[in-house]
C-alpha cells in the first residue's frame, strides 16, 4: 500500500484532539482520584449539572465514534454480534458493548472506569432507551431517567418545561446527590451555565462563517472536530469556554485572508461546490470519505449532524438565570428529537441561508433516529428549494458498510449534475 500522508490539522483540531485525550486519562485517574463517573449520551446531556457535583461523564457514542477513527470499531463489532447481537442494531451499540466485553479499554488505550450512575436523557431516539438496559445489565449501579417529551409539533410547551423540571428535582438530582454524598449547588451550576452560555455564542459565530465566499469551515468534515469539546465533556468548563474562543481568533484570520477550510492535504484553494448535508458522518473512512468532496471542491456550509448535540444558531443559549428551565429547554431541543417536518424547515433553511448549490443526504444504515424519513426529506427539499438532492448510504462505525466505490460514484454523479445545471441555465 502507498504510504499515507499525516492529516494536516488546524491548530483548533490540534487542540481539541488534546483535550478528548486528556478527559480520557482523567477518566482513568477517577476512581484513584475518588472522582465519581457517570455514562451518558450526547443529545441532552447535563453536563453542567455533573460538573457542578465534580461529576465525569463518559459518553458512550463518543467512546463508539473515537473507535472508529482509530480502525478499532470492526473488531468490536465482531465481538458484540459473538454474544447475539444482531446485525441491524446500532452499531454504536454493538462497538461500545464489544469494546465492554473486551476489557472497556477506551479508544486512547487507557482503561475506562465502571459508572457510579447511569444517567440516560431520552431525547428522540429510542435505541438510547435498550443501549441502557443492556448496560444496566453489566453494572452494579443506580440509573436515572430523564425522559424528554417529543416535539411533535415543532414547539417546546409550558408543560414539557415544567414536565422535564420535575424530573430533575425528584429524579436526576436526588440521584447525583446520593452518588457524590453532595448537596445541589445551583450557584456552581449557574456559573457553569454562563461558560456554557459564552462557548456557545463563539462555536455560532465560527458556524455561521461559512455565509462567507469562500467559507473558511467545512461545516461537516471540519464541524465534528470544532464541536467535540462542546458536545462531550467540556461545556461549562474554563477549558471549553477557552477553546472557543481560541477557535472564532482562528477562523477570524481565515476569514480576513480569504481562505479556504484546511482539509487533511491542506487548504482547500478553490471553493467549486457549496452543499448542505443531513445526517451523521462515515467514522472509519473518515479522511477517505471527506477526500471524496474536497478532491471535487465541494465544501459543506451547513449541517444537521453538527446540532445534534444543541440547536445553538437557532437562538437557544443556556441561560444562568434560569438553570433548571434552561437544562430542560436544551434537552427538549436537540436536533433528534425535532419532527421530521421541522428537520425539513432547517435544512431548507439552511440551503437558503448559506447559498448553497445543493443539499445532501448520508443515510445511516443502522442509525434509525437519522435514517427514516431521509428519501421523503430529500424529495420535499427538492420541491421547496428547487434545488437537485443527493443520497448516499453508509455507516457510523462498522467498516463492512462502506463501500467506497459506490460513494465515491454517487458523489462524483451527484456534483456533475449540479455543474450541468448551472451551464444550462434557468429553465424558459
Amino acid at each position: 500500500m502507498p504510504d499515507v500522508a499525516p492529516s494536516q490539522k488546524e491548530q483548533s483540531m490540534l487542540l481539541q484532539k488534546e483535550m478528548i485525550s486528556g478527559h480520557y486519562d482523567a477518566l482513568a485517574r477517577a476512581k484513584d482520584e475518588g472522582k465519581k463517573v457517570v455514562y451518558t449520551f450526547v443529545p441532552g446531556n447535563l453536563t453542567e449539572l455533573m460538573r457542578s457535583f465534580d461529576i465525569l461523564p463518559n459518553l458512550p457514542e463518543i467512546n463508539a465514534l473515537q473507535s472508529g477513527m482509530r480502525k478499532l470499531s470492526g473488531g468490536y463489532i465482531s465481538e458484540a454480534e459473538k454474544h447475539g447481537h444482531s446485525e441491524d442494531v446500532c452499531t454504536y451499540v454493538k462497538c461500545d458493548i464489544g469494546m465492554l466485553k473486551k476489557g472497556n479499554i477506551g479508544p486512547t488505550g487507557v482503561k475506562l472506569p465502571e459508572p457510579d450512575l447511569l444517567l440516560l436523557s431520552y431525547t428522540g431516539c429510542f435505541t438510547f432507551m435498550k443501549w441502557f438496559e443492556l448496560l444496566r445489565q453489566e453494572y452494579d449501579c443506580p440509573v436515572a431517567m430523564l425522559h424528554i417529551p417529543y416535539q411533535g409539533d415543532g414547539k417546546v410547551h409550558d408543560h414539557y418545561r415544567g414536565y422535564v423540571i420535575e424530573q430533575l428535582e425528584t429524579e436526576v438530582i436526588p440521584k447525583l446527590e446520593a452518588v457524590t454524598g453532595r448537596a445541589f449547588d445551583q450557584d456552581r451550576l449557574r456559573a457553569s451555565l454562563a461558560l456554557s452560555a459564552a462557548a456557545e455564542d463563539d462555536l455560532v459565530y465560527v458556524l455561521e462563517s461559512a455565509r462567507h465566499r469562500p467559507s473558511p469551515i467545512d461545516a461537516y468534515f471540519g464541524g465534528v472536530y470544532y464541536i467535540g469539546p462542546i458536545f462531550s465533556a467540556f461545556r461549562g468548563t474554563e477549558e471549553g469556554a477557552a477553546y472557543y474562543r481560541a477557535l472564532r481568533r482562528e477562523i477570524d484570520q481565515r476569514v480576513a485572508a480569504g481562505q479556504g477550510p484546511v482539509t487533511p492535504e491542506g487548504e482547500l484553494e478553490t471553493e467549486r461546490f457549496r452543499l448542505v448535508i443531513e445526517g451523521p458522518p462515515n467514522w472509519t473512512s473518515f479522511r477517505e470519505f471527506w477526500k471524496m468532496f474536497y478532491d471535487e471542491g465541494a465544501v459543506v456550509v451547513a449541517s444537521t449532524y453538527t446540532k445534534v448535540g444543541g440547536l445553538y444558531d437557532r437562538g437557544f443559549r443556556h441561560d444562568p438565570d434560569n438553570p433548571l428551565a434552561t437544562l430542560a429547554d436544551y434537552c427538549m431541543g436537540c436536533y433528534t428529537n425535532l419532527s421530521l417536518p421541522a428537520r425539513v424547515d432547517l435544512v431548507e433553511q439552511y440551503v437558503r441561508d448559506y447559498a448553497a448549490d445543493g443539499f445532501l443526504i448520508n443515510s445511516v444504515k443502522s442509525c434509525n433516529s437519522f435514517s427514516v424519513g431521509q428519501l421523503l426529506m430529500l424529495r420535499q427539499l427538492e420541491d421547496r428549494t428547487g434545488l437537485p438532492g443527493g443520497f448516499i448510504e453508509s455507516d457510523l462505525v462498522d467498516p463492512r458498510y462502506f463501500s467506497a466505490a459506490n460513494i465515491k460514484n454517487r458523489i462524483e454523479s451527484y456534483l456533475q449534475m449540479i455543474e450541468q445545471k448551472r451551464t444550462a441555465g434557468p429553465a424558459a
